[in-house]
């Protein structure tokens, strides 16, 4: 009696947890936008393309695969269980292989990784093959900050530091933003195509940001380059995801994403101008050049004008005009 009594007491125990986590499946539904959700168990919501893409390929190749290979070997575990204990099974088979499962169980998982790859490279190549970048962004790690500078808008680089706890209560910021809030965000326009340069002055540090798709290595004495094209306004957190000191989660990523003319504002406030009057004159030179590592040496579009000019001023020339000296020549 007592053990039938304690029986039905767990099961009804075990449907009320059940019809607990049921009533509380609309609560996981509410994810926060550009933020961590307590209690969360999907993906951040997305808010770049790439996201978007990464959403597909989780939610709609890789999960259903899984499952399904989950659920098939747990109903092999259970059917040997039952069906080849000693009980059920007394005599056991001699026999050792079969060649037609061996092939099938190396078979099978072959063609599985390789349909799962075509989905894979397709969004590996929507990484790479970035679209014609709309503003430039370098971002350099440190222990234990970040530093953002827009060479083609003229904005030298500028340190990113957390939020302290004090400060964020101070702001009537949500407690949860402590350790994703940052003093000096990164400022994007909305629906430009942003391309970062990443880079570190110290040790392996990591851009991660979910909401945007991205996760990108920030090494020393190597520049790495990724891009995204946020799709709303708003701010979105994110944090260095590579084991970096020890204050390596005191590094938040903020990115506040701004109409163009805001973004332009912005601009204008840290110094810079939306249109300089060459890329050359942009303190810390073009994208280009950071992005080759060369800041001050020429850029390939000024080396195809200086190779040009001596063309068009022969086309321009008398034959019969004197040569110009040795000296203005060089």
């Amino acid at each position: 009696m007592g053990m039938g009594m304690r029986a039905k007491g767990l099961m009804g125990g075990g449907i009320a947890s059940a019809l607990a986590l049921f009533a509380a499946a609309p609560a996981w539904a509410q994810d926060l936008m550009g933020q961590p959700t307590p209690g969360g168990l999907g993906l951040q919501p997305a808010a770049s393309p790439l996201k978007v893409e990464a959403h597909i390929f989780h939610d709609f190749i890789l999960m259903p695969i899984i499952t399904a290979i989950c659920l098939l070997v747990l109903g092999l575990l259970l059917w040997i269980m039952i069906r080849y204990n000693r009980k059920a099974n007394p005599t056991p088979a001699r026999w050792s292989h079969n060649t037609l499962i061996e092939i099938i169980w190396t078979v099978v998982p072959v063609l599985i990784l390789v349909f799962i790859a075509l989905f894979s490279f397709r969004l590996l190549f929507a990484y790479h093959d970035m679209p014609d970048p709309d503003v430039t962004v370098k971002v350099t790690g440190n222990q234990w900050n970040w530093a953002y500078e827009y060479p083609d808008q003229g904005v030298a680089e500028y340190i990113s530091n957390m939020l302290p706890e004090e400060e964020v209560a101070q702001r009537g910021m949500p407690s949860s933003l402590y350790r994703l809030a940052a003093d000096e965000p990164m400022v994007v326009p909305v629906g430009k195509t942003v391309r970062l340069l990443v880079t570190a002055s110290d040790v392996i540090h990591a851009v991660a940001l979910p909401a945007f798709g991205l996760k990108t290595d920030a090494v020393p004495g190597r520049v790495n380059e990724t891009w995204f094209r946020a799709d709303r306004t708003g701010v979105f957190y994110g944090q260095c995801s590579e084991l970096c000191g020890v204050d390596h989660a005191f590094m938040p990523i903020q990115i506040n994403v701004v109409t163009e003319a805001e973004f332009a504002a912005w601009i204008a406030s840290k110094g810079g101008s939306m249109t300089p009057a060459t890329a050359e004159q942009a303190p810390g030179g073009t994208a280009a050049q950071v992005a080759a590592g060369t800041t001050g040496a020429p850029t390939a579009t000024a080396a195809a004008d200086a190779a040009a000019a001596p063309t068009a001023q022969t086309a321009t020339t008398p034959t019969n005009a004197p040569a110009a000296p040795a000296a203005v020549a060089q």
